[in-house]
């Protein structure tokens, strides 16, 4: 929206609003009929631990995951599957009043038939899962622990998708074990790497065994498993199945005799620093804050669809909030049997394509950049985190490899910190720069970790989160850059700048895209922004945002020039986002910025609803008000799975967590931007389009605004004095 359009919010607002508290608690989703297979679960969790839960021909049953769960292959391993089978079955017999409710304000899973009540939670602050079970009528329950992995399992060529080895399939590769039995009435089970995985593989393959020892290993020798029992519960023995083509043991307990009520736990060990138990009053209190921070409703229109998308993919987010790892854009804590996301896929509930422990970053970020306006800055936490973690491998490899100082950080990044060794390259010539990723779409692409350094600054003005541990990762980025490309102009000649006294970079990438670019525009605007926002001085060393003329219009360029296009990026509008080196904040810019979008060929040709693209949220950030509101709607509407917030595989894998990332980017854009003190509302709503929400913004602000029948019926701004920095359309007046 052009500034003309926009006035102070003072001018606006004098008549006054209504600004009284909101009780702000989302709606529970509700089926009424059991399910068929586990893509048509439901999603439960809490802390780290993410459950699948649905009732299949009368028994309830539910996958079990959690944040860290790595084996030596790198696979994210699923915990297992739990099934509760009741006698007389009210599944069964009262199928006609079958209720299984999603209660999103306290966190909750409730299954409900007849007289008996089934509640599922997951405590917030500790890995423990709980089924609370109560009944009109006395009941037998067997209760099982089923697990695929009561064996050896070799890993299939296709299968190995999920490890960090991909094509590069050692021969026997294979899926160790747990070990699983009993003690006493408590089935005990545990996953134990081995001291030697795909680390030590990955560090020899790169030429790391020097500096081997003062490596960051996660996964050599870790430990994770669990316990379940219950109340009145028995041992009854093993039994064998098949699920989904997936054979598996099952270990039983079953009622001592009819009961009326029963308390199943499962607690979860391992993978992640133990935590001390809540209980359901705090957890309960958890999520119902977690609802207070933000929302966006809309309840009828073209929108409505996506804002509940918006609500229930948060939900997924919120699961992890206290994961030590970040939550996998691939289908995050929620993935299903590969065989109802893709029928070629037969292979264990563990498989989930492009890895488990493989953090590509261009999708990652997407996960993580909504979570500023949405305040949960607590689950943006784990991301931070992790790259704060890789700093010293990736400092380290910068040394060994090139002598210089900075951190590299690659794009199909290991959760040790180092390339995936199958896209660093298993077949490379001699003499090949050993830092490099010997891959047509990976080479030169290093800057994605820049947006984790904006997201640590953004997170400190949104949110007054302390910098001072991340300063290290902000300019150890920062160093590598001008360090390797000076380093780079080196070996090619005498300069190590140009004319203009600034660093050129050369070979550079643009995303996947334009490779081996010459300043490429979207690593420029990173390092711009990146290093002005850290240090407070404009970063006269690098050269410009480049820009090119087409038609007669002015266009940001990919790059000065490039030598080939290898994927289906933009990265020449990532100036406008991530970057926003561009917006609606400027009339130039603006205009550079929407002929860009508008005009650039590769722009057009690329344009998608699809996965990890962005085109909405450049159409929301560039003010193209039904350009954002078709997109996003495309974007944010119900995936094929019962569940509308799963996603189909896309790019990635199911469900499709970076195409719900880039959904809640583009919806918050469409309803607020900032730049530097402004606060642009509506920037690209249809303002016939009613809305309600609550977001955040820069210098600890919270915005709650309510629009109806194209008039401002509340805004409440936090604190007060930041009233003063809203803008506002002229047709709110």
């Amino acid at each position: 929206m052009p500034m003309n359009r926009l006035l102070m919010a003072g001018l606006l607002l004098a008549g006054g609003l209504a600004v009284q508290p909101l009780q702000a608690q989302p709606e529970s989703l509700v089926w009424t009929s059991p399910s068929h297979n586990s893509s048509e679960s439901m999603p439960c969790g809490g802390g780290d631990v993410g459950l699948n839960v649905w009732v299949e021909e009368g028994d309830l049953l539910f996958y079990v995951a959690r944040s860290g769960t790595f084996d030596a292959n790198n696979t994210l391993l699923k915990l297992g599957r739990v099934r509760v089978r009741l006698t007389p079955n009210p599944f069964v017999e009262h199928a006609s009043s079958f209720r299984q409710e999603l209660n999103l304000a306290d966190g909750n899973l409730l299954i409900s038939a007849g007289g008996t009540r089934i509640e599922l939670w997951v405590d917030a602050f500790a890995p423990l899962v709980h089924l609370e079970l109560s009944s009109e009528a006395p009941l037998w329950a067997r209760v099982s622990y089923e697990s695929w992995r009561y064996r050896d399992r070799i890993i299939r060529k296709g299968e190995a998708q999920q490890s960090s080895y991909k094509w590069l399939l050692p021969q026997g590769l294979t899926t160790r074990a747990d070990s699983i039995g009993t003690e006493g009435n408590t089935i005990v089970f545990e996953h134990r790497n081995a001291r030697e995985t795909v680390f030590d593989f990955s560090v020899a393959q790169q030429g790391l065994d020097s500096v081997k020892r003062a490596l960051y290993n996660p996964l050599g020798g870790l430990r994770f498993g669990g316990r379940l029992w219950g109340d009145h519960l028995i041992y009854k023995g093993v039994t064998d199945g098949l699920y989904a083509d997936t054979d598996y043991r099952a270990w039983n307990l079953q009622t001592d005799r009819p009961r009326r009520k029963l308390n199943v736990t499962l607690e979860l060990t391992g993978a992640s620093a133990p935590a001390a138990p809540a209980g359901k009053q705090a957890t309960r209190a958890w999520w119902r804050s977690f609802w207070q921070r933000s929302f966006i409703r809309v309840d009828r229109g073209e929108l409505a669809e996506a804002a509940r998308n918006y609500t229930l993919f948060r939900y997924l987010l919120g699961c992890n909030a206290r994961g030590a790892w970040p939550t996998k854009f691939n289908g995050g804590l929620f993935t299903f049997d590969p065989c109802y996301a893709d029928t070629a896929a037969c292979y264990t509930p563990d498989y989930r394509r492009w890895g488990g422990g493989i953090f590509t970053a261009q999708n990652q970020r997407l996960v993580y950049w909504p979570m500023l306006k949405s305040g949960d800055v607590d689950v943006l936490q784990p991301y931070l985190d992790f790259y704060l973690r890789l700093l010293p491998n990736a400092t380290l490899r910068t040394a060994v490899y090139w002598h210089h100082a900075g951190a590299s950080f690659t794009e199909q990044l290991e959760s040790y910190g180092l390339p995936n060794p199958a896209e660093y390259g298993g077949k490379r010539p001699a003499g090949f720069d050993a830092g490099l990723e010997y891959n047509a779409w990976l080479e030169y692409q290093w800057d994605t970790a820049l947006e984790c350094c904006l997201m640590v600054l953004d997170a400190h003005t949104y949110a007054g989160i302390d910098l001072t541990p991340y300063r290290p990762l902000i300019e150890g980025c920062l160093t590598f850059f001008d360090e390797h490309y000076r380093y780079l102009a080196r070996r090619r000649g005498h300069k190590e700048l140009n004319e203009q006294s600034q660093v050129v970079l050369y070979p550079g990438s643009g995303c996947e895209t334009y490779k081996m670019a010459y300043n490429p525009s979207s690593t420029l605007a990173a390092l711009h922004t990146v290093y002005e926002r850290y240090y407070g001085r404009p970063a006269a060393h690098f050269p410009p945002v480049p820009l090119r003329q087409t038609e007669g219009r002015t266009l940001i360029a990919p790059a000065v020039v490039w030598e080939r296009v290898n994927n289906t990026e933009t990265p020449q509008l990532y100036p406008v986002f991530p970057w926003r080196r561009f917006g609606i904040w400027q009339r130039d810019s603006l205009e550079i910025a929407r002929n860009t979008y508008l005009h650039d060929p590769d722009a057009l040709r690329f344009r998608s609803t699809a996965g990890w693209k962005q085109d909405n949220v450049w159409a929301a950030c560039l003010g193209l008000t039904d350009e954002a509101r078709g997109l996003t709607r495309g974007k944010m509407a119900s995936g094929p799975y019962r569940y509308p917030a799963f996603w189909s595989p896309g790019f990635d894998w199911a469900p499709d967590h970076n195409r719900g990332g880039v959904g809640m980017i583009g919806l918050q854009e469409m309803l607020l931007q900032t730049h530097d003190a402004a606060i642009y509302l509506f920037p690209a709503w249809n303002l016939t389009d009613d809305v309600h929400f609550r977001l955040h913004a820069p210098g600890q602000t919270v915005v709650e605004a309510e629009l109806k029948g194209g008039r401002l019926i509340r805004l409440q701004v936090t604190p007060e004095y930041r009233r003063r920095d809203i803008l506002l359309p002229p047709e709110l007046r």
